[in-house]
């Protein structure tokens, strides 16, 4: 668990404005630099060995602000600011905080405001993680890529739970804020080569109308939960996401699995506005599947990819933790059949704890899919199958 830095502040005054509704609040500054060498083969047109240094191996490096004020009878307002950096050059990952909302939480809950993390990360990390001492492994973690994205900007979120916390739930709605291709089209074919800049800057925290929600239960060592939510891309194309799974610890040992389904509902091309707005919809869902961090193979013309996952970790020391898991994926859908074929995913690390905030890492992870010919990893090396090998240090501050 990291540590934070607290500075407690009051607040206190008389004659002022503020002092109607006076309390405690309290700052945490905290944050996470990870650093690592990181080998995969198979990589560029002559399907060569890369080794690079990475700002983020095991965590991706990242600081915050947390803040919280006691507002009185249980009820306390709240704020959230997360950017994310890369440690190996010292550059940020985006221009901007990756989360950055605000809310309010009380006796019946908590709802806040902002771009904040979706239900269906909030529901698989808090239940059935791939590592119980770090949920994922930054450098590879193909669940992720079933996440939609894992964040959504302009979202309200309502948050719940039971008193002993047995049962936790969460809803949220974000809004497009007319976030569509509509000018795109109007200078078509001219506008095509805006599509690029398009696509990135709506990756990049753009608007998208997402409804969704989860559901989760643990006791004893035991958690089950389940998550749904639809997008709709800016050319209108819904894309439905499901999840469920669980996980069990006892003692040293932590066993988990779980199911993922992403299905997007492009609509029938009867015109070429429909054909453009379908292509533009595919390139940003191929965005969430197809980056190597998430198991990274291309997507093509497929409308439909499955995950199932189940992984083990042990604890052999204090200071030693071990952990495995295995990714089974299934792409369907293509109209031609080339883009339908199967990936199975590899990962295996062992993590060594100098201190509570200070850990050193080894991984081993592998990739191979098969399937129809536009089944690859990367259109340069179009290799269908790929081994990284990673070594790293974080710290928790």
């Amino acid at each position: 668990m990291q540590k934070k830095i607290v500075a407690a502040l009051a607040l206190c005054g008389a004659g002022v404005a503020m002092a109607q509704s006076a309390g405690t609040s309290k700052v945490e500054l905290w944050g996470i630099v990870d650093a690592a060498v990181r080998h995969t083969n198979n990589e560029g047109a002559g399907k060569d060995g890369l080794t690079r240094m990475i700002g983020g191996g095991m965590s991706q490096s990242r600081w915050g602000i947390n803040v919280e004020e006691d507002l009185g009878s249980g009820s306390k307002a709240l704020v959230v600011l997360e950017n994310r950096l890369n440690a190996d050059d010292g550059s940020v990952s985006t221009p901007f905080f990756q989360l950055s909302y605000l809310g309010l939480q009380g006796p019946y809950g908590r709802l806040t405001a902002g771009r904040q993390w979706n239900v269906l990360f909030d529901v698989v990390t808090s239940t059935y993680a791939s590592f119980p001492y770090s949920p994922y492994m930054e450098a590879y973690k193909p669940e992720l890529g079933m996440a939609m994205g894992a964040r959504t900007s302009n979202m309200l979120k309502y948050t719940f739970a039971t008193p002993d916390r047995s049962f936790v739930g969460s809803l949220q709605y974000s809004f497009d804020e007319n976030n569509d291709t509509k000018a795109l089209e109007a200078g078509l074919p001219a506008s095509q080569a805006q599509v690029p800049a398009f696509v990135a800057g709506t990756l990049g925290g753009g608007a998208w109308k997402t409804v969704g929600g989860y559901l989760r239960y643990s006791a004893s060592g035991f958690a089950v939960g389940g998550g749904y939510m639809r997008t709709t891309l800016p050319g209108g194309t819904d894309v439905d996401a499901w999840t469920l799974g669980g996980s069990y610890r006892t003692g040293p040992w932590y066993f988990s699995t779980g199911y993922g389904l992403n299905k997007a509902k492009y609509a029938k091309v009867t015109n070429p506005i429909q054909g453009f707005r379908n292509t533009v919809d595919g390139l940003i869902l191929g965005q969430f599947w197809a980056g190597q961090t998430n198991g990274g193979f291309q997507p093509g013309d497929a409308n439909k990819r499955q995950l199932f996952k189940v992984g083990v970790g042990y604890q052999l020391t204090p200071q030693v933790n071990l952990g495995a898991h295995y990714f089974r994926g299934k792409q369907s859908g293509s109209a031609t059949g080339a883009s339908n074929g199967n990936a199975n995913f590899y990962v295996a690390v062992v993590d060594y704890a100098f201190s509570k905030r200070t850990d050193a890492y080894f991984g081993v992870d592998h990739t191979s899919i098969s399937g129809g010919s536009a089944v690859v990893l990367d259109q340069l090396s179009r290799a269908r199958s790929r081994t990284g090998i990673t070594v790293g240090v974080r710290h928790r501050f």
